[in-house]
């Protein structure tokens, strides 16, 4: 596991800010949190330096690709060795119908998250690629009927700071 770095308010703002438009010019970034750029940008280096930042992404609507149906898939796998979950994480990555792969605790060892383009690229899916594999044991299917996501981390409260008129 790794070990957690200290932030303080400041670099919550950077890390807000950031996680909802990472494009953000620094000499905007700095304007929103309250910091010179060149001081800005030393801590977006010093976060990216510690492993807090670890990349930057877009968001695509899969439906504005033609992939409009979506679906999250609960999956058992035997043997549950590092092994066979290795290959299973590593096959599953490998398909252009994954958006996201989840290896959890409790009653499924997987979850795994699809974008396809109907229901019959759905099944082909599931029977052809997912069935087929030796080690998938079970596994159910929802289709998802909406999906709400968090834009950002945010502070515990004791490092919450109001942001700096815009």
């Amino acid at each position: 596991m790794r070990e957690s770095v200290e932030l303080d308010s400041v670099d919550w703002l950077i890390l807000e800010e950031l996680q909802n438009d990472a494009t953000l010019p620094n000499r905007v970034l700095a304007e929103r949190v309250g910091l010179a750029p060149s001081s800005c940008l030393q801590r977006v280096r010093r976060l990216r330096e510690q492993g807090v930042i670890t990349g930057s992404h877009i968001d695509v609507d899969p439906a504005a690709t033609g992939l409009v149906l979506e679906a999250v898939v609960a999956i058992n796998v035997r043997p549950h060795t590092r092994e066979v979950v290795d290959q299973f994480r590593e096959f599953v990555m490998a398909q252009r119908e994954t958006r996201s792969l989840l290896h959890v605790s409790g009653q499924a060892d997987f979850l795994l998250h699809v974008a396809v383009a109907d229901t019959t690229h759905l099944q082909e899916f599931l029977v052809d690629k997912l069935a087929s594999r030796t080690e998938v044991r079970h596994f159910t299917s929802s289709i998802v009927l909406e999906q709400l996501h968090t834009r950002a981390l945010t502070p515990p409260p004791h490092l919450r700071r109001r942001r700096r008129r815009r």
